[in-house]
């Protein structure tokens, strides 16, 4: 497997900020890790070996990145005003210089003309970040596989709420959304998986409420709920990767 490594100055976070790429050629997907993680979760947690039939074939080529939750969503005890413009900027960074580098690398490798946009995938926190940027970006995001995630600010900001807070929280500016909304098109071409288990450690409420916001708005993501023995846990992701990925492949 083809791995590269790169660290570079951002400009929205001001500071530097790594990321490593697996695989050589194909869709860009952007891995997002859990709570708190850094860029090589996606190797030691052994996400590459899930993802390795994909990758050494050349159908997928993962960014895997820093979160900075720590600083952000994580840090219960922070001032909510400030954490989430912080947050903001992470959002900045990745729309607005990552992705941009992502696009580059993808043309390069892959020699395409149509580029076909970021695959965004993530598990727990990472699948709210990668929900997130799905919704509220669609002509950069244009897949996403979101396992296990809360799809709520509440998590990350309790009862707090402002502007920022509500352009972080899936299920209410989902909720708030006018169905003629330009945005549904938009997300309607894209192709989006959420799965969630039922069992031990999984909090599935909020992927049930977007599985209703869904079918009210004519918002074409699928929602898949699985059983009361999935457990919140790495065993899991990786045989949801196996399920999901050909799926979104083939999309």
């Amino acid at each position: 497997m083809e791995m590269q490594y790169f660290k570079s100055y951002s400009e929205a976070l001001g500071r530097e900020m790594e990321c490593k790429v697996y695989g050589h050629a194909g869709l860009p997907v952007l891995f997002i890790p859990c709570q708190d993680g850094r860029f090589y979760d996606f190797e030691n947690y052994k996400m590459t070996d899930a993802w390795a039939p994909w990758i050494e074939s050349g159908q997928v080529m993962v960014v895997a990145i820093d979160t900075i939750d720590k600083e952000t969503w994580s840090d219960k005890f922070g001032d909510s005003y400030w954490r989430i413009r912080r947050h903001e900027e992470w959002v900045s960074y990745i729309v607005n210089e990552l992705a941009p580098f992502i696009s580059s690398l993808s043309k390069e490798c892959n020699d395409w003309e149509d580029y076909p946009g970021i695959t965004v995938f993530g598990c727990s926190l990472g699948a709210t970040h990668a929900a997130n940027l799905y919704f509220r970006f669609p002509e950069v995001f244009t897949g996403m596989l979101a396992l296990s995630g809360i799809y709520t600010a509440e998590y990350g900001f309790g009862s707090y709420m402002d502007e920022l807070v509500y352009a972080n929280s899936p299920v209410h500016y989902l909720e708030n959304m006018p169905s003629d909304h330009p945005y549904i098109e938009k997300i309607n071409r894209n192709y989006g998986i959420i799965c969630a288990g039922q069992g031990p450690w999984e909090v599935p409420e909020t992927s049930f409420k977007l599985r209703d916001i869904f079918l009210r708005k004519g918002i074409n993501v699928w929602v898949d709920m699985w059983g009361h023995d999935v457990e919140h846990d790495w065993p899991w992701w990786y045989k949801q990767v196996a399920y999901f990925v050909p799926k979104l492949l083939e999309s």
